[in-house]
């Protein structure tokens, strides 16, 4: 029998290899280079035949009057992703699920999805026109009410909420997704309760609906937890300008200019290396958090 299962199994094991052989090269052989936050890195000499400064990088990283100022922006703007990339597809969700009409409600909810699967690169080039402040439909509709023209992406006081409405927009159909899939579990005998007790339907969305997908909720905000650090560097590396670098910027791109743009290599891995120790952190805390709240386990 045990003979019989291991030429079953074996396949099914070894289709698994190249998966991760590409694991251990790019996610965990990369790990290494952690080495390069706690030396003078030379690209010439390698990692090997570096100078050793010990935590001289982070005392410089931390002394830096921008370095506030990002961990600020990153926290600030990634929580406000986080709230509305939660109420969002909720309330779209609760809005669909009044609408007896299928193929009306199919059509929005495949229209809302489709931004979730271009890059920003792509959206970032359509933002561009939308949002100009000389030929972007926006402001030309702003002129047309009489308001003044506001450019977007370069204001500072503006671009943050231009970053969390933007990212709101191309994901909220998957989160709508997933909160229909939840409310359709519910059982629809409570709902008929709810009627035979003289229910409306605001009231059965009240005290049927909202607690019956309560726990896919508080799974969603829970693990959500963990990307407080990342507040997406795809997004603000395509739409940010040194104009905006005071409200704008955020960890992932100031690692990314002082790394790469400033040949900074021993500073940026500092600084990359604290972002991924406390998002460890975080990340233990939000599953913890889902075990306990939710009853959401990994294994």
């Amino acid at each position: 029998m045990i003979r019989r299962n291991w030429k079953i199994e074996l396949p099914l094991h070894l289709m698994l290899v190249p998966g991760l052989v590409v694991v251990l090269l790019f996610s965990y052989g990369p790990m290494a280079g952690v080495v390069i936050a706690f030396q003078n890195y030379i690209p010439v000499k390698g990692i090997f035949g570096s100078e050793w400064v010990g935590l001289e990088h982070f005392r410089y990283v931390y002394g830096l009057p921008e370095t506030m100022t990002v961990l600020r922006n990153t926290i600030t703007i990634s929580s406000m992703k986080i709230v509305s990339g939660l109420l969002a597809p909720l309330v779209t969700a609760l809005l669909l699920n009044e609408i007896g009409k299928r193929i009306f409600k199919r059509t929005v909810q495949t229209v809302i999805y489709m931004p979730h699967f271009l890059s920003w690169v792509i959206m970032a080039g359509i933002l561009l026109d939308v949002l100009s402040p000389t030929t972007g439909i926006v402001n030309r509709f702003m002129e047309w009410l009489g308001l003044s023209k506001v450019f977007f992406l370069g204001n500072a006081d503006w671009f943050p909420y231009v970053l969390v409405g933007t990212d709101t927009l191309k994901e909220f159909g998957f989160g709508t997704i997933v909160y229909l899939a939840a409310i359709t579990g519910i059982n629809p005998a409570l709902y008929e309760a709810a009627v035979l007790d003289g229910a409306n339907r605001w009231k059965q969305t009240l005290h049927v609906t909202l607690p019956g997908i309560v726990p896919i909720i508080v799974l969603l905000l829970t693990l959500s937890l963990g990307n407080v650090l990342n507040a997406g560097f795809d997004q603000v590396y395509n739409l940010y300008s040194p104009s905006v670098y005071s409200t704008g910027d955020i960890l992932d791109t100031y690692v990314y200019r002082i790394g790469l743009g400033n040949g900074q290599y021993g500073v940026a891995t500092a600084v990359g290396l604290f972002k991924s120790v406390i998002s460890l952190v975080l990340i233990s805390v939000s599953y913890f958090l889902a075990y306990r709240l939710a009853n959401y386990r990994i294994f």
